[in-house]
């Protein structure tokens, strides 16, 4: 068999193994497959190479630029992933569960890349919510902008996840135009290795913005910065090692963590045996102890349940368990492959017997178990293991002791608030799940146990169909969590984009506040162009450029026609003594929709031009009433352009409505669509 030797990628250079490498074996076979490390790494220079070639020349590109090269690596790695599939074979891990690492983990950089181009300008500044108005007459304003980082992103992945893992964490940095050094843990770093090169290969990242250390980080973290950012996934005891660093501590550098999670999934107490829910618990259950043979950090470590279902809880369960067939995961028929490596194995059998001084193993004997086309004594193979613990409440191993591998523990509950006191008890977790059908019992336990867990799933037969499971971080939603389960987030959509930048109040004259943010600011100075703005192309558009139209009188017949022709015969608009008795109206007043219909007719442009679509508006409001007799003029102002693709892009209008006293009467922001 061939040795393959697994190299970083430094400063520019792949080296090679070198002095302090060590052998990676294969978890089916326990043959060794690969040599990883290199302890004459040259981190200083790889920092240096980082913050001075990676990070200028991903902060020269805009934040759509930076999503539109996400894009193209992910379909150049879906291109590619079969490569991917045939070297993580033997991490262990199944076809299944490459799905959730491969696939996951190029869905998760889709996903990034289009909430940068959705969500995120096309431009170097993210506004970080609304203009703050800091003085009367709004010649001084605030605005919270987003700059990314000057300095590098430490990622320090698990082995559980060598694709997945590095992905979620390197889609957010990038988006961010931070440049980011990979760490995975050695045991798996062949396959984050072949990542990296089809990514470096592809030629479509700038030099400097992706590094990869394979073996030990030797002493990078004394040289870190406050610009520099650490991003840790694996035990506690490790992280609190790591960010202990006395340059971590002294120069607040960014850490964020994801460590041990005594995850746990509640039995809603209406979803007795025999419902849909009680069905789907049990799948979810398997599923979860089950898949990548349980080393997931995500995975239902805790089963707690009504009392009253313990016995025929363990009864389906242990069913349901006895048909995973374990094996060498190349096989079809494997439904479970191994651990990692025998040292995985180890710990997770001796946290097991840890596990079982506080309670019974009703399921699963790791001294007797078939193991289909492997050594079952060569091979990381243990079977899954159920116990169940009656007294949880004076137990401790089983709320503090997680076996990283196919081991759950089944606990009763004797009320809803019981089951929540036993979720809390892990003292922190990335996720607990509920499957329930009762709207009450979800949020007792979303308002009971919600400060203990970074998310909360549930789940009925009203969504099982469409759910992504238990154990499933979303890039959609934040994943993380309180307490030993590292205090720390990642994902969340932009809100893991924002962790590698730093947030920045800006005060200053509405000018300032535009010229900073790419953004016009009401109050700033407005441009006049004596062709109308719908004539123009989104490409010859200014920020700020105006268009004032001549005013238009509101009469009652006006009033009335809107009432008949709408159907909106609201009495504030139809019956003067009603309106009069509201203390919001004057007396009759014009329907808001039609103040809003004048307004377009005051500002459109007719004739077919480069606006090609009016896609909506935000941010409506009405500030003051408009009776019959009053007139109404518009200002309409170039507010913020975004470019969609090479044909068009987005336009968003600052729009104002002023009566005859020049008092504000509405306000919104209209979006279009025009040409390039």
């Amino acid at each position: 068999m061939t040795v393959h030797t697994i190299s970083s990628f430094a400063a520019g250079q792949w080296i090679a193994p070198g002095a302090g490498a060590r052998n990676i074996a294969s978890a089916i076979t326990g043959k060794v497959i690969a040599t990883a490390g290199n302890d004459a790494l040259d981190v200083e220079a790889m920092l240096d190479h980082a913050r001075t070639v990676g990070g200028p020349a991903l902060r020269a590109l805009t934040f759509h630029d930076r999503a539109r090269m996400l894009k193209a690596l992910a379909l150049h790695l879906r291109d590619h992933r079969q490569a991917l599939y045939d070297l993580s074979f033997d991490t262990g891990a199944t076809q299944s569960d490459h799905l959730i690492d491969i696939d996951g983990g190029i869905g998760t950089m889709l996903v990034f890349a289009s909430k940068g181009r959705k969500e995120m300008p096309d431009s170097h500044v993210y506004l970080d919510g609304e203009v703050e108005q800091l003085s009367r007459n709004g010649t001084f304003q605030g605005l919270h902008i987003c700059t990314p980082l000057q300095g590098a992103a430490i990622h320090i992945n698990a082995f559980n996840f060598p694709v997945w893992g590095m992905l979620e964490k390197l889609a957010p940095t990038l988006l961010a135009g931070v440049p980011a050094i990979v760490k995975p843990a050695t045991n798996s770093c062949y396959v984050t290795e072949l990542c990296v090169r089809l990514m470096l290969d592809s030629g479509l990242l700038p030099p400097g913005a992706l590094q990869l250390v394979s073996g030990g980080l030797g002493d990078m973290l004394d040289h870190l910065t406050c610009q520099d950012a650490v991003a840790f996934t694996g035990s506690a005891d490790t992280a609190l090692k790591l960010r202990s660093n006395p340059l971590i501590l002294q120069n607040n550098t960014r850490f964020t963590c994801e460590a041990d999670s005594l995850n746990a999934s509640i039995l809603g107490p209406d979803a007795a045996p025999g419902t849909p829910e009680f069905d789907l618990f049990i799948k979810e259950v398997s599923r979860e102890m089950t898949a990548k043979a349980g080393q997931k950090c995500t995975a239902i470590r805790r089963i707690i349940a009504p009392e009253t279902t313990i016995q025929p809880l363990i009864s389906a369960l242990s069913d349901r368990l006895s048909k995973i067939v374990i094996g060498d995961p190349r096989l079809d028929t494997t439904r479970m492959g191994a651990l990692v490596c025998a040292a995985q194995k180890r710990d997770v059998l001796d946290k097991a017997a840890l596990i079982g001084t506080e309670a019974e193993r009703v399921f699963g004997d790791p001294d007797n178990f078939t193991v289909d086309g492997a050594d079952a004594e060569k091979g990381a193979f243990v079977p899954p293991m159920l116990f169940h613990c009656a007294n949880p409440d004076s137990a401790t191993r089983v709320h503090d002791t997680e076996a990283f591998g196919p081991v759950s523990t089944i606990m009763g509950y004797r009320d809803l608030d019981h089951a929540i006191e036993l979720a809390n008890k892990g003292q922190g977790s990335l996720v607990t799940s509920c499957i329930t059908r009762d709207p009450s019992v979800a949020r007792s336990v979303a308002m009971g146990a919600g400060a203990f867990h970074g998310r909360i799933y549930f789940n009925n037969r009203d969504s099982m169909k469409e759910s992504t499971g238990h154990g499933s971080p979303l890039p959609h939603m934040v994943h993380g969590g309180p307490g030993r389960a590292g205090g720390g987030e990642e994902l969340g959509g932009i809100r893991g984009v924002k962790h590698y930048m730093q947030r920045t109040a800006i005060q200053g004259s509405p000018d300032i506040l535009t010229a900073i943010g790419g953004t016009w600011v009401p109050g700033a100075t407005e441009i006049t162009n004596a062709a109308h703005p719908f004539t123009r192309r989104f490409g010859d558009l200014s920020i700020g450029e105006t268009l004032h139209t001549a005013p238009r009188t509101v009469t009652l017949e006006d009033i009335e026609h809107f009432a008949e022709f709408t159907g909106d015969t609201f009495y504030a608009h139809m019956d003067d003594a009603a309106a009069r008795r509201n203390p919001f109206f004057p007396g009759r007043v014009a329907h808001g929709y039609l103040l809003l219909s004048f307004a377009a007719g005051l500002f459109v442009e007719p004739d077919e031009g480069p606006v090609l679509a009016n896609t909506g508006l935000d941010g409506l409001r009405f500030m003051k009433p408009v009776s019959a007799g009053d007139s109404i003029k518009v200002r309409l102002t170039v507010r913020k352009k975004t470019r969609r693709n090479d044909d068009y892009g987005e336009v968003r209008w600052h729009v104002s409505l002023t009566n005859q006293d020049d008092e504000m009467v509405a306000e919104y922001e209209l979006l279009t669509m025009n040409a390039y």
